[in-house]
């Protein structure tokens, strides 16, 4: 399993990174629209919700989410709160009272619809937009750095379990250096990547980063706990499925792309 962990690391790393660097604008959206269909699978086929009526469904409102935000990411920063409060409401359920309390088969699909097809375009319109493959790149590291981080404070120092029903692993001293660590890795990584940002805002980005990586990564772990299964899928061989993968990005991501876009328009005002 490990042998296989990291013959796909190594295959799957470099061709996403040159990817992220080299394709065409166009090319990357839809690489990541091919990412959200697979996404949207993954979703119904882990929840048992592929018959015709529900699989309709799900692509409609996964469809529908996803050529709303990249119509208009502008105008769509509710929904992407509305689909974290929702997930995040789940995740809750799940950390207090199992998965069997949460919404299941059907019922969670259409949650999942809205997760990926309201989040994934977020990839591509930050990718896409000014400064975006340097901004991506720092959100990547940033996540690695927070589940590098996490695990071995978590190690080391974890005595306090953070979520023991969805993830038992967890701790909260390895939350807490997940959060260090992040807000080093971005200040370090500022001058190369973000040299427009000031300090505090790349230490207010960072922490926010982390954050949303590790809840996006217990709502990963919710939704699997909810449809009683182990991995998403199998599309990485040792790693699982694509929503495995980019769980703790999906959050990050449109949080930093609304973040810049922020920030670039309060430096035009001004």
């Amino acid at each position: 399993m490990l042998r296989t962990r990291v013959w796909t690391a190594l295959i799957a790393l470099p061709t996403l990174l040159a990817i992220i660097f080299f394709a065409p604008p166009i090319a990357f959206t839809v690489f990541i629209i091919a990412l959200t269909a697979i996404g949207l699978y993954e979703i119904a086929a882990m929840n048992s919700a592929l018959r015709a009526p529900s699989i309709l469904l799900i692509v409609i409102l996964g469809a529908g989410s996803t050529a709303a935000v990249f119509q208009s990411p502008e105008s769509m920063e509710w929904l992407s709160v509305l689909i974290f409060v929702t997930m995040a409401t789940i995740m809750t359920i799940v950390g207090f009272r199992g998965g069997q309390a949460a919404p299941r088969g059907t019922s969670m699909a259409f949650f999942g619809a809205l997760w990926v097809g309201g989040l994934f375009p977020y990839f591509a319109l930050l990718r896409n937009s000014p400064g975006g493959v340097a901004l991506t790149i720092l959100v990547l590291i940033l996540v690695v750095v927070s589940d590098s981080a996490a695990y071995f404070t978590g190690s080391w120092l974890g005595r306090t379990k953070l979520a023991p029903r969805i993830s038992p692993n967890k701790t909260v001293e390895g939350a807490a250096g997940a959060l260090v660590g992040c807000a080093i890795a971005g200040l370090a990584l500022r001058g190369a990547l973000v040299p427009a940002w000031s300090i505090g805002r790349t230490l207010v980005a960072s922490i926010v980063i982390c954050a949303l990586a590790q809840i996006g990564d217990l709502i990963g772990s919710s939704v699997k706990r909810a449809a009683g299964v182990k991995d998403s899928g199998w599309i990485f061989p040792g790693h699982g499925g694509l929503l495995d993968r980019t769980c703790s990005l999906v959050f990050a991501t449109a949080f930093t792309f609304y973040y810049n876009d922020w920030l670039i328009r309060g430096i035009s005002n001004n």
